[in-house]
């Protein structure tokens, strides 16, 4: 612990005179505003959303930034006309909006969030959008506009309450399947009331009933066949927010984990026969400690022992403390909450986007997580819970200890939002990993990462032959000396959002000038990829 503290010490002294991150938001550009829909009503929807998105749309280079808002409610106090946002980097720091012209300014349905996935293998990304009581496809058509495809692709979701959703290839026949998190039965015309000391208030979310997850199955062609029966999932019902694709067993099939509120966690293992099974019960994270299902929302996965196998972050609610559940190779998984510090750091927060970096590029996954309470009323019944609430940098050791950077992550890690929807990447190429959230009813937080005591970096963008183009599900391993460190491309993960597809591997500060890197694409090809340059991306292409 001694040297831990030296070494925290020694980074505080070296950054006095920078943050780690930076707001760029207003001199980016960004000057849209997400739309609740709120009103005296307090539909539960209206304090659930949006999503975030990067996505390189228009195959430039540089990442945009796609962003949802939520809708009109039947009663909204609001008068603003809801309105999505396409902002495309123009790569000297600002963003223009190409929301109109892109096609992507309205939709028919109140919007949750977005997963960007290349679903027909054109080089192209194209968008996802969930909501009630609609969900919506978009594909790119190549030229900076998108057109609906919902109906020809037979993706609508209909008469669901749909959160977040994950892109990724479950029979591995190389085109991206769509998993959707199905939340609650909701209805405008059957709201739920209630109050607290006569003031209207959202309810408990126990007060809906959950709802079963979609599966749809790519067949080629545009078009999809929804197999949720067929895959083993119709009787998953439960209050379902975040999901995250990855390959859990290393047995070269992705499968799912499914972060739910008030109702078990899923941990969906992939059967190779288009089925799942359920392991939560039996890798012990469904439930905490006392049998107890917590109010999940938000979900990532990556190393962050070093141990070479993924660990799930779920955000919980407030006194539940956000949660760590490491993989040591076999069943059950070790929970971490505690002796990782998160319990400490994140117990007095309403925890929603979340999503593993390495902020420093010293090779360790550190976290950050957003935050911020449903109810306007939480600080009428508790002194030590707040409504607005800050976002959270949290360093890693390495050995999944984690330490509130609170003092060097920058001025908005002092304030506090209404946060939701986190993504994470690259805007401007340099190696850095940046960032970006929303708020409820504002205009979402640009961060860039401007931290210059990091390490040297080395960077990824694969592109699938017999994969999926995307290369989601692959896992790529870096070796520094004796140490591997390991990635993954995953489907899904934070809380409605989605992000940069490229990997970046953190060297620390005396790397070698190249690197090694095995590969494990999605289709269970492995490829070894030698002497590569350090501080600089590589595209990989998958061999024939």
């Amino acid at each position: 612990m001694r040297v831990l503290i030296l070494g925290l010490c020694a980074v505080a002294a070296t950054a006095l005179a920078q943050d780690v991150f930076t707001d760029i938001t207003a001199p980016a550009g960004i000057q849209w505003k997400h739309s609740s829909g709120e009103s005296k009503d307090c539909y539960l929807i209206e304090a659930m959303g949006g999503g975030v998105a990067f996505l390189d749309f228009d195959n430039d280079g540089l990442l945009d930034i796609f962003l949802v808002t939520g809708g009109t409610t039947p009663h909204a106090s609001s008068k603003q006309v809801p309105h999505n946002a396409l902002y495309r980097n123009l790569g000297n720091g600002k963003f223009e909006d190409v929301t109109v012209k892109a096609g992507l300014d309205r939709i028919p349905f109140y919007g949750m969030g977005v997963a960007v996935g290349d679903y027909d293998n054109d080089g192209y990304p194209d968008l996802y959008i969930t909501g009630y009581p609609t969900s919506a496809l978009f594909h790119n058509n190549r030229d900076g506009t998108f057109t609906n495809v919902t109906d020809l692709a037979g993706v609508s979701n209909p008469d669901k309450f749909a959160a977040s959703a994950a892109w990724f290839d479950y029979d591995r026949d190389g085109r991206l399947d769509l998993f959707v998190t199905n939340y609650a039965r909701f209805s405008y015309d059957g709201p739920q009331h209630c109050s607290y000391n006569g003031q209207p208030t959202y309810c408990a979310q126990t007060a809906y009933q959950g709802d079963v997850p979609r599966l749809y199955h790519n067949d080629g062609g545009g078009k999809f066949t929804d197999v949720t029966t067929r895959a083993n999932l119709s009787n998953l019902k439960g209050r379902a927010l975040g999901v995250v694709a990855i390959d859990v067993d290393g047995d070269g099939w992705p499968d799912l984990f499914v972060a739910r509120d008030a109702s078990p966690n899923l941990l969906l293992i992939n059967a190779h026969d288009g089925t799942f099974q359920d392991n939560g019960l039996a890798a012990e994270i469904a439930l905490n400690t006392d049998g107890i299902a917590r109010a999940g929302m938000g979900a990532d996965a990556g190393d962050v022992t070093g141990n070479g196998w993924p660990a799930f972050v779920i955000t919980n609610f407030h006194d539940e403390r956000h949660a760590l559940f490491v993989y040591p190779g076999r069943f059950p998984f070790d929970e971490q909450t505690v002796s990782s510090g998160l319990a400490r750091l994140t117990r007095s927060f309403v925890g929603w986007g979340t999503h593993f970096l390495d902020f420093d590029n010293d090779g360790d996954l550190d976290l950050m997580i957003v935050t911020g309470h449903l109810n306007n009323i939480i600080e009428q019944t508790r002194h030590d819970v707040s409504y607005r609430e800050p976002p959270l940098l949290l360093k890693n050791d390495g050995q999944g200890h984690f330490q509130n950077m609170e003092k060097l992550a920058g001025p908005i890690f002092q304030q506090k939002f209404r946060a939701r929807g986190l993504a994470v990447g690259d805007i401007d190429n340099d190696g850095r990993i940046d960032a970006i959230f929303t708020r409820l009813n504002d205009s979402p937080v640009l961060l860039k990462n401007t931290w210059t005591q990091g390490g040297a970096w080395v960077g990824f963008q694969l592109q699938g032959t017999r994969s999926n183009r995307d290369a989601i599900g692959a896992k790529v391993l870096v070796a520094l000396g004796e140490r591997k460190l390991v990635r993954w491309i995953t489907g899904g993960s934070s809380y409605l959002s989605s992000h940069d597809k490229r990997l970046i591997f953190g060297l620390g500060q005396h790397p070698p000038s190249t690197v090694d890197a095995e590969i494990h694409w999605p289709s269970g090809r492995i490829q070894t990829v030698r002497d590569l340059p350090v501080n600089r991306y590589h595209k990989v292409t998958e061999p024939q």
